[in-house]
């Protein structure tokens, strides 16, 4: 444990076939199935930390493969962990310190699904104790940490996959080598992304007493301690202390995408305005938020969200002077200056999931880095947490891209 980083660990923690092709920057490799990847004998071993809902999600996607084993889980919260290994047949052995799971020898990988505030320290660990990581988005909790982890990754030769499961989608794919790897679009000035009203900034807890089987001390980790406040468990993305809100939950995902299509993904400047404008819960993330970046070859990209019960839906457009490019999750939609628009059915998000666990797991054999690799995962992660700074600070921010610090 280093004492002087506050982010590091607590005393005591947690309890208890597709092939796609692979685009990692601008060089894509063909990458073959699991079924080629790993021979009859082989298996992948996998850890958990932090089996919740999302965790417990992705963990499915990883049995669904061939050859996947999980056997330890740790999460703070009893429950978690009871519904995990009931989905695991018991089979799983649970840990009240994840330090320990890594120190089992057969663990090849892990999944780390925690708060973003816990990444960083389980990050780094993992990769010092020589396993392999899927990670949730968004990478970091705080802007600093990135070189610190990727630092780690490369250190150990480690696969390093972080949750952004657009870079696996086909449509996505698509849409990049069809309209912006043949400049279709021209000259981008503009890229527009919005997610509105998502659901899990808005949760409410299912208890208001804390559950004797659910260790509060350990949940704060790194961040100052505070008494027991069920929300800042049960939602704890609205609040500022253990993630970015909207911002690096939601943006993360789409500058994610919009700077792999346009091949730049250092900003050089950010701005930002919001409020907790109606949901008076204590909440500190802001409810509604205006983005907007801008980078060195001189275009835009700007981010709005709001939790007020008016508007749903989220997406990116992309404006160039040949025409623009709606894309989501379902598909996307081309309109040129003049013809016919172009509509394309896409992936749901769960198939996109589940090609992104297999990109990571044909990596792990290959070793060649994977399409959410842990430098792009901070790439777009820093572009969001450079909208919070500027939110938080009100006040435009200057970046240097090349050393990546705040002027």
């Amino acid at each position: 444990m280093r004492n002087k980083d506050p982010r590091q660990r607590s005393r005591r923690e947690f309890i208890v076939d597709t092939a796609k092709t692979a685009a990692v920057g601008s060089a894509v490799f063909a990458a073959g199935s699991w079924r080629k990847v790993a021979g009859a004998n082989d298996r992948v071993v996998l850890g958990v930390l932090g089996p919740g809902a999302r965790g417990q999600s992705v963990m499915k996607h990883f049995l669904s493969f061939p050859n996947v084993e999980v056997v330890a889980l740790c999460d703070i919260y009893d429950e978690h962990l009871g519904q995990a290994n009931e989905i695991l047949d018991g089979k799983a052995q649970p840990f009240t310190d994840y330090r320990k799971l890594l120190e089992m020898k057969d663990i090849d990988a892990v999944l780390v699904a925690t708060p973003d505030h816990w990444h960083k320290a389980m990050a780094i660990d993992a990769c010092n104790a020589g396993k392999d990581v899927y990670i949730e988005k968004p990478l970091t909790f705080d802007v600093s940490e990135g070189q610190e982890i990727i630092k780690a990754a490369r250190l150990n030769d480690r696969i390093m996959q972080v949750g952004m499961q657009q870079r696996s989608g086909k449509h996505y794919f698509e849409a990049k080598q069809e309209y912006f790897d043949t400049g279709k679009l021209g000259k981008i000035t503009i890229a527009r992304t919005w997610w509105h009203g998502n659901s899990y900034h808005l949760r409410t807890a299912p208890f208001s007493e804390k559950p004797t089987e659910l260790n509060w001390k350990d949940y704060l980790g790194p961040r100052p301690w505070r008494d027991w406040d069920v929300q800042q468990y049960w939602n704890w993305r609205a609040y500022l202390d253990f993630g970015g809100g909207q911002i690096t939950d939601l943006f993360t995902h789409w500058i994610d995408v919009v700077q792999w299509f346009i091949g730049e993904d250092l900003p050089v400047s950010a701005v930002a305005a919001g409020g907790v404008y109606y949901y008076k819960d204590g909440r500190t993330a802001p409810d509604t938020i205006h983005v907007l970046l801008e980078y060195p070859s001189e275009w835009t990209a700007t981010f709005e969200a709001t939790l007020a019960p008016g508007v749903r839906g989220a997406g990116i457009e992309f404006i160039g002077t040949e025409g623009r490019l709606h894309i989501t999750r379902r598909g996307f939609t081309y309109a040129p200056l003049e013809g016919p628009e172009v509509n394309r059915e896409g992936d749901q998000r769960d198939q996109m999931t589940r090609d992104h666990v297999g990109n990571f797991l044909e990596c792990m054999k290959s070793r060649q880095r994977p399409n959410g690799d842990v430098l792009v995962g901070h790439r777009s992660a820093q572009a969001s947490h450079l909208g919070n700074i500027a939110y938080l600070e009100k006040r435009r921010i200057e970046f240097d891209p090349i050393r990546e610090v705040i002027l």
